[in-house]
């Protein structure tokens, strides 16, 4: 381990500092002592520090204080708070402030010694993110792609290499990973991105108006062609073609694209004249195309001609670190969509995001978010708020589990009411109080209980 890695210990107790200090000097670290949260902006001033251990209790500046003051200079070292007072507000509160993680005394070395390294790893992640996506700002002027883990800076760096080519790509994944978004990155980043980027989605069109879309038709050439018709290959002449899920072409289709693949050519339906297109493609498809190649329903030669540079995006369940970033931007999108003053995610609630496998992925994350704003009543999305496929009853706590009969879950209105009436246990049916700690105006709140007939 690299001397050069500097540990700022922030503690108001000299005894417990010097017994962290000598067990992190064994791990090869360099120590810088403070005695109190006052003396921690001096000397972050003064010299480099990668990580900050804060006593959450001290005498002259306490920990929130002290990260608070963090916050309004920009401060970007990681922070594990040490404290013997490990309450859940006060963890909440500190995660709120950007905290990386929470220790109780006494302490245990060795997971200390993990959180260090989980902590200063997670914080270089997050530098070659942004060095990445710096680089990347100019060719993705509007990029909503997000994530820092390997696999997503992986994708970034692809994206990079191969964007500026004319190369087809094929972009794989499950359904909800986010194809689309690739593809309109890629074209973003290209020398085309001025030209026509022309999109349609072939499992959405019947076999004979996919081709009539794709090629154009002449006028009569079936039955309600009454006017000549370009098709989206000569609409995106000069730029792009973007085929999304095209493991659902029939086969007849196929061969026509694959005669555009190769000569750069085809004919209109109804015409015989040939029309020549410069147009690059993107294919996009949740299905196992060289599996489908094997049993006969789709070209090997097509699939060859698609993928030449292949880019599979990996499902959710594989990326679950990007998980945190991803709740968050949707949670904005929505509440401010829905005007809804909601601060955060609670812990719980994140935790069990993340352990949730999410076959639908991306899209099923979205959905589950702005679902959760929508019932949210307070100022944070609790493992209340979450479908019960993410926040099973028995992993909540006990007044709060469904007591519907087995198989029916609960209704928005019966979640409502049910965190109506436990605020107001909670309060001692303090209205006032209640309606300050769902977030509501108290006139609001009674108008919900004179609605679910709360006495």
């Amino acid at each position: 381990m690299s001397n050069q890695t500097t540990i700022l210990i922030t503690d108001d107790d000299r005894a417990h500092r010097t017994m962290l200090k000598a067990n992190l000097s064994k791990a090869g670290y360099r120590i810088v002592e403070a005695a109190d949260g006052d003396e921690v902006e001096a000397i972050l001033a003064s010299e480099p520090v990668d990580l900050l251990l804060l006593d959450l209790k001290m005498k002259r500046l306490q920990g929130l204080e002290t990260l608070a003051l963090l916050q309004e200079h920009n401060c970007q070292v990681p922070v594990i708070i040490i404290t013997a007072f490990s309450s859940v507000e006060s963890a909440v509160q500190a995660m709120k402030q950007g905290v990386f993680d929470y220790i109780t005394k006494p302490i245990d070395i060795e997971e200390l010694k993990l959180m260090i390294t989980r902590a200063l790893g997670y914080e270089e992640l997050k530098t070659e993110n942004r060095n990445l996506k710096e680089q990347l700002r100019e060719q993705f002027p509007i990029t909503k792609i997000i994530g820092s883990s390997p696999v997503m800076q992986e994708l970034y760096q692809t994206i990079s290499l191969v964007a500026k080519s004319d190369a087809t790509i094929l972009i794989t994944g499950e359904s909800g990973t986010g194809k689309e978004l690739v593809a309109n990155a890629l074209f973003e980043n290209s020398l085309r991105q001025d030209k026509a980027f022309i999109k349609i989605n072939c499992a959405a069109l019947h076999e004979n108006l996919l081709e009539s879309e794709l090629f154009g038709h002449q006028k009569g050439a079936f039955t309600g062609a009454l006017e000549q018709r370009r098709g989206r290959f000569e609409l995106a002449h000069k730029g792009t073609l973007f085929l999304d899920e095209i493991g659902d072409m029939t086969l007849a289709t196929q061969a026509k694209v694959l005669r555009v693949l190769q000569e750069g050519e085809f004919e209109r339906l109804g015409a015989s004249q040939s029309i020549h297109v410069d147009v690059r493609i993107i294919a996009a498809t949740n299905r196992d195309l060289a599996a489908m190649v094997e049993e006969g329903t789709f070209r090997q030669d097509l699939f060859f001609r698609l993928s030449v540079v292949p880019i599979a995006l990996p499902p959710l369940r594989q990326r679950c670190g990007d998980i945190p970033d991803l709740a968050r931007f949707f949670l904005k999108r929505y509440r401010e969509k829905n005007r809804k003053d909601i601060k955060g995610i609670h812990p719980q609630a994140l935790n069990l995001l993340m352990r949730y496998d999410w076959p639908g992925n991306i899209r099923e994350l979205e959905n589950c978010i702005e679902r959760a704003v929508v019932l949210c009543l307070g100022e944070e999305i609790t493992p209340r708020e979450l479908p019960p496929q993410v926040a099973p009853a028995d992993m909540l706590p006990q007044k709060t589990r469904n007591t519907a009969a087995p198989g029916s879950g609960p209704t928005l209105r019966d979640m409502e009411k049910e965190m109506i009436l436990n605020t107001l246990e909670e309060t001692g049916h303090n209205k006032s109080k209640t309606a300050k700690i769902l977030g509501i105006a108290r006139q609001t709140l009674l108008n919900k209980m004179k609605e679910y007939d709360i006495l």
